[in-house]
């Protein structure tokens, strides 16, 4: 094989046809064809050789081959058995690379973090996610409490908009709130559809998320948390008012109860979900302890 960069259309053909490789819609296959969006990817990422790297389907390790390059050390984790001997191949020259076939949200990510990442500085995501399971992937690496200093990571839009939206827009949501709680997120480019081999269907973000020292508001049970806020957007159409008597166990029978604990927030109920704020929500779940009668 050539030296050639992977991440460049010929090179790329040629490891697809030595391997005879197919592509797995139902794995949301898109291989990185374009040099330049990955070296935007690794200027937004600052990383050094004391940063430790978790990257989530490599494909053929074209981001791998350019982490490897610049990082201490680089985790891939990639389902598809298919692809682990293309990377044993491509990833030989890198001593600091460890392929990892194994599904990301069934993986023991700390045991990997802990035995392999130990004495690295920092350590970040940086990946081009699988779009059909994007948000778990993202939702389990921050709630699991990891030691993960931050993202930059590429997307479907319309999800990476969503990670990064400000209130009041359509596209806030209880994404929105999780990503914004324990990152701050900003948005680094947007990749068109042509850079990838196949074409996805859709255009895709980078987005950026840096942990905060602390989280943005501060609640009891982040889970709680996270599942009041969600549900505020059950129907994005209705009030919080109607989407919390969904949430609540007896929501129906104490439909008054729950105008006192939003009036006693100063929270008008008439409101719909996509205009109350993280602080707003922090207050209203704080307030929850003061009627005992609303449980869910």
């Amino acid at each position: 094989m050539d030296n050639k960069d992977i991440a460049t259309p010929s090179r790329t053909k040629a490891l697809l046809n030595h391997y005879g490789f197919s592509f797995k819609k139902s794995l949301g296959q898109n291989f990185l064809i374009d040099v330049n969006i990955i070296h935007n990817i690794m200027d937004a990422s600052d990383i050094d050789e004391n940063t430790g790297i978790i990257e989530v389907g490599p494909g053929m390790g074209s981001l791998t081959e350019q982490l490897a390059k610049n990082a201490k050390k680089v985790i891939a984790f990639e389902i598809d058995q298919r692809l682990i001997p293309v990377l044993n191949e491509t990833m030989a020259p890198y001593q600091n690379v460890t392929i990892v076939n194994e599904d990301i949200l069934k993986a023991d990510i700390a045991h990997y973090v802990t035995e392999a990442l130990a004495d690295c500085e920092k350590i970040l995501v940086v990946a081009n996610l699988p779009y059909y399971i994007t948000t778990p992937i993202l939702l389990n690496l921050m709630q699991q409490k990891l030691p993960i200093d931050g993202y930059v990571v590429m997307m479907q839009k319309e999800v990476g908009e969503r990670l990064n939206a400000e209130v009041g827009t359509k596209a806030y949501g209880s994404l929105s709130i999780v990503a914004q709680y324990y990152t701050e997120t900003s948005k680094v480019l947007t990749v068109p559809k042509t850079v990838f081999l196949p074409p996805p269907n859709v255009d895709s973000i980078v987005v950026k998320l840096m942990k905060r020292d602390q989280p943005i508001v501060e609640v009891e049970d982040e889970d709680k948390f996270f599942k009041m806020s969600k549900a505020a957007f059950g129907q994005r159409r209705k009030t919080i008012n109607n989407n919390y008597q969904s949430l609540f166990t007896n929501g129906k029978e104490n439909k008054q109860i729950i105008l006192d604990w939003l009036e006693s927030s100063n929270i008008d109920p008439r409101r719909r979900g996509e205009t109350l704020s993280i602080k707003e929500f922090a207050h209203l779940y704080n307030e929850l302890k003061n009627f005992p009668e609303l449980e869910f």
